[in-house]
C-alpha cells in the first residue's frame, strides 16, 4: 500500500463512546477527516448530536449519534441494536468514555470509587466483550481504549484528588494488553493511548484562577511547555485505527507532551 493508503479509513464504521466532546470528539473529528463513519456515544445527547451534524457537513461521511450510559449493560445492549439497524459491520471501537470525581482521599466515599470502576472499567470490558464477538463473527477489528498517564503514577492530593481515577486507568492499560493476546486470533487488534494533560471539559479546572499556581507548576513539569489540542489527538487515533499500525497490539501509546519521561 502508498503510504497515504495505510492512513486512510474509507469505508470503515467506528463507534466512539464519549464521542460528543473532548477527546472523543477529537478522536471522531479525525477519524472522520479520514472517511470513516461513525457512531458516537455519551450519557447524554446534547453535544452528540451538534458534533455528529458538524462531522457530517464536513467531512460527507454518515455520523449517527446515540445516547447510552456504559456503565448499564442495557444501555450497552441498545445501543448495539441501534449501530446494527444502520450498518452492516463494526470495524473500529474506541472506549474513550470515562468518570472522575474529586475528594480528599481519606474522605472518599465507596460509592464514588465504585462509580468510578462500574465507568471507566465495567463498562468496558461490558462493551469490548460484545462488539469482540461481532468483530470475531465478521473476520477481525480493531479496539482502542483511552487510558491515561496517570495509570503509570500516583498524583498530586490538589491537582488530582480522585484516588480510584489512577488505579481504573491502570487496569485499563492491563486490560489492553491482557485481550490483545487473547484476541490476536481472532485478527482483532487492542492498543490504548494515555493522554496527558488535554485541554477538555474533563481539565477545564485546572486553568481557574483558584488553580493557577499549580497549573504554572504542572507545566513545568511537561517538557513541551503546553497541553495538548486537538491536532496532538487526531493523527495518534488514526495511527492507530488504520493499516498504518497493522503489526501494533497490545500497546499502551504515550501521548503527554514528554510528561512522563522527565
Amino acid at each position: 500500500m502508498k503510504l497515504d493508503s495505510l492512513f486512510r479509513l474509507d469505508g470503515k464504521v467506528a463507534l466512539i463512546t464519549g464521542g460528543g466532546r473532548g477527546i472523543g470528539k477529537f478522536i471522531a473529528t479525525g477519524f472522520a477527516e479520514a472517511g470513516a463513519n461513525l457512531v458516537i456515544t455519551s450519557r447524554k445527547m446534547k453535544n452528540l448530536e451538534s458534533t455528529a451534524r458538524e462531522l457530517e457537513k464536513e467531512f460527507g461521511i454518515i455520523a449517527l449519534p446515540v445516547a447510552c450510559d456504559v456503565s448499564r449493560e442495557e444501555d450497552i445492549d441498545n445501543l448495539l441494536n441501534v449501530v446494527q439497524e444502520k450498518f452492516p459491520r463494526i470495524d473500529i471501537l474506541v472506549n474513550n468514555a470515562g468518570a472522575t470525581w474529586g475528594a480528599p482521599t481519606l474522605e472518599f466515599p465507596l460509592d464514588r470509587w465504585d462509580h468510578l470502576f462500574n465507568v471507566n472499567v465495567r463498562g468496558v470490558w461490558i462493551l469490548t466483550q460484545k462488539i469482540a464477538n461481532i468483530m470475531k463473527k465478521q473476520g477481525g477489528g480493531n479496539i482502542i481504549n483511552i487510558s491515561s498517564i496517570m495509570g503509570f503514577r500516583g498524583s498530586d492530593e490538589k491537582m488530582h484528588p480522585a484516588v480510584p481515577y489512577n488505579s481504573t486507568k491502570a487496569a485499563v492499560n492491563a486490560l489492553t494488553m491482557n485481550l490483545a493476546v487473547k484476541l490476536a486470533p481472532h485478527n482483532i487488534r487492542v492498543n490504548a493511548i494515555a493522554p496527558g494533560y488535554f485541554r477538555t471539559d474533563m481539565m477545564a479546572y485546572i486553568e481557574k484562577p483558584a488553580f493557577e499556581k499549580a497549573y504554572g507548576e504542572t507545566m513545568k513539569t511537561i517538557p513541551m511547555r503546553r497541553v495538548g489540542d486537538i491536532d496532538d489527538m487526531k493523527g495518534v487515533a488514526v495511527f492507530l485505527a488504520s493499516d498504518a499500525s497493522a503489526y501494533m497490539t497490545g500497546h499502551v501509546l504515550v501521548n503527554d507532551g514528554g510528561f512522563l519521561a522527565k
